[in-house]
């Protein structure tokens, strides 16, 4: 064999060991990459199911104080419209289609001024938002009492809660 082919050979054996440890440096990134991947989106599924635990503990007091009567229905409504807005789902849910009781209630009362901004209107005016408010109610209390009944089934309350559960 002459030299110029055993110059060659060494420079391709070379040149192939260079390529063979780039292609590995690569792979090993990538693996990394993966695992942080991983690592990311499990850390974001566990807090999401921390914040899901909280919002359905939330979601469950607030509907067993409307069915207790301690708190309005146009209160509670608005409040758990917000809350299950907020809850992310293990499966497609229409919350819309599920519980139209508290979407009725909710749409009722979402415009209307609350706390400081009451203030800005005469009595005359308040009293007309509260007597639709206290219609809405009371029309739509049945509605409103059988989604409370899903959403109590459906939402546990958190045992490690440090709120006063019913």
């Amino acid at each position: 064999m002459s030299t110029f082919w055993l110059i060659a050979f060494i420079f391709g054996a070379l040149f192939i060991a260079g390529l063979a440890f780039y292609a590995g440096t690569l792979l090993r990134q990538v693996k990394q990459q993966k695992d942080q991947i991983l690592a990311h989106n499990t850390k974001r599924q566990i807090q999401q199911e921390q914040k899901n635990t909280k919002l359905a503990d939330s979601i469950n007091l607030i509907a067993k104080a409307m069915k207790e009567k301690q708190c309005e229905y146009s209160e509670g409504c608005l409040r758990v419209w917000v809350l299950l807005s907020q809850y992310v789902f293990e499966s497609e849910n229409n919350i819309e289609l599920e519980y139209p009781g508290i979407l009725k209630m909710y749409d009722v009362v979402k415009e209307m001024p609350t706390h400081a901004a009451r203030k800005k209107y005469s009595k005359k005016e308040i009293y007309k938002m509260d007597s639709a408010r206290w219609k809405a109610e009371k029309d739509l209390e049945d509605e409103i009492q059988k989604d409370l009944d899903k959403i109590v089934l459906q939402f546990k309350a958190d045992p490690n809660a440090k709120t006063i559960t019913l």
